[in-house]
């Protein structure tokens, strides 16, 4: 089982410390059982080795192992464990946890009997994981990595460094955050390059071949991570890669559910759990009319592909700037933690408060003029006035 600290080590010394997500800074790393969940792709490999190399570095008594490793086939993780330490490691860190079918038991007795080491684990969004296993949710503290915004975008690209702004702050007093900020970049240079190849931070490492790449995370995520849903049926894949593609060339999307279930094949209720299921994996975005009760089973009012990469990728001839507009929006929002529903009036309405209207530069307030806290986002302008505030600017919200 040696080979495990050859593995970790390895991967240890080759890990990069130049750019590192803000999320390191916002864990308390000194709970004994953390949970960091997130879609493929979105860097919780990296934030794990770079936590190991900054903290431990090689030979310590810290650990990094992905539980997807062939050993773990015919071979109980625990086990692994108490050999480890035995050899002094105290502090574990896992991933891809949900890929071991008896991984939250293991975790728990660990956590239970073995009070002196450190697990952090992390998983795939779309199960669910600390939900299904209730006794792991009141020990675990969990955290979610999303795709990179538009201001770690800027940084992770060595245009510049800026902390995070509230949305109240934006609210009251964009005007002078914006005049500062275009005091140091053209923020519209780059918003483009953003939309079309900077969610993902592994951007960086080849844009050529970013879309093929992103497009292989949307398979592997629809053919392998849901398999892990809980009565989940394997052989209603290709029907899934069938409704994304739908729901992908015509977002943004208020789904018919009678005529999907006729185009697909999938019954009613399957579909709308589908749908529910696409969202978990971070494919899409869904809005539901303000008041209205939000279940898996009912279906959304309005669908969105859940960051404007996945335009670009799946469906660039759909990429027009209204649907970017609203996709870019909706996923800053919802990543910064705001509750997004769908307003009468207005595009989008945030923590039941404050209603918004998307647009380009020459989008007036008019249509929701009488609605008490609107808000106008202009597209393509670098600086706003009153209550009219450029679209770029909610790309600094974390």
């Amino acid at each position: 089982m040696d080979f495990f600290l050859l593995k970790s080590n390895a991967l240890i010394a080759e890990q990069d410390l130049t750019t590192v997500r803000p999320l390191m800074s916002s864990i308390d790393w000194s709970d004994r059982l953390i949970g960091i969940l997130g879609a493929r792709g979105t860097g919780k490999t990296t934030l794990l080795l770079q936590r190991l190399k900054e903290q431990y570095g090689i030979n310590k008594n810290a650990i990094y192992i992905s539980l997807d490793d062939i050993y773990f086939a015919d071979n109980r993780f625990i086990e692994v464990v108490e050999y480890l330490i035995t050899k002094g490691i105290d502090t574990f860190f896992l991933d891809e946890v949900h890929k071991y079918p008896d991984w939250a038991r293991e975790i728990k007795n660990l956590y239970d009997f073995r009070k002196k080491i450190r697990i952090v684990f992390t998983g795939s969004c779309i199960t669910d994981i600390l939900r299904q296993h209730a006794d792991l949710s009141r020990r675990a503290v969990q955290y979610e990595m999303p795709g990179l915004s538009y201001r770690e975008f800027l940084q992770f690209t060595g245009v510049t460094r800026f902390v995070s702004f509230t949305l109240t702050d934006i609210l009251t007093k964009h005007v002078e955050i914006a005049t500062s900020l275009t005091s140091q970049f053209k923020p519209l240079k780059h918003f483009r390059d953003y939309l079309e190849f900077g969610y993902y931070p592994f951007f960086i490492e080849n844009k050529k071949t970013y879309p093929v790449r992103l497009e292989q995370i949307v398979k592997l995520t629809i053919e392998n991570d849901m398999q892990f849903i809980e009565g989940f049926d394997p052989h209603n894949t290709r029907k899934i890669f069938q409704l994304f593609h739908i729901l992908a060339t015509n977002v943004p999307f208020k789904p018919n559910i009678s005529k999907l279930s006729a185009k697909t094949g999938i019954h009613r209720n399957t579909l709308v759990q589908y749908i529910h299921y696409l969202e978990k994996a971070r494919l899409i975005n869904s809005l539901s009319a303000t008041g209205k009760n939000i279940s898996s089973l009912q279906k959304p009012d309005k669908i969105y592909l859940e960051n404007t990469n996945l335009h670009f990728a799946l469906s660039p001839e759909n990429a027009n700037k209204g649907s970017l507009r609203e996709a870019f929006f909706l996923n800053q929002l919802k990543n910064s933690g705001h509750q997004v529903s769908l307003p009468q009036q207005g595009d989008f309405l945030i923590d039941h408060k404050h209603t918004f209207e998307i647009g380009g530069r020459d989008k007036t307030p008019s249509q929701v003029s009488n609605i008490k806290n609107s808000w106008v986002v202009n597209d393509d302008v670098e600086t706003g006035v009153l209550h009219k505030i450029p679209l770029w600017l909610f790309g600094m919200l974390y």
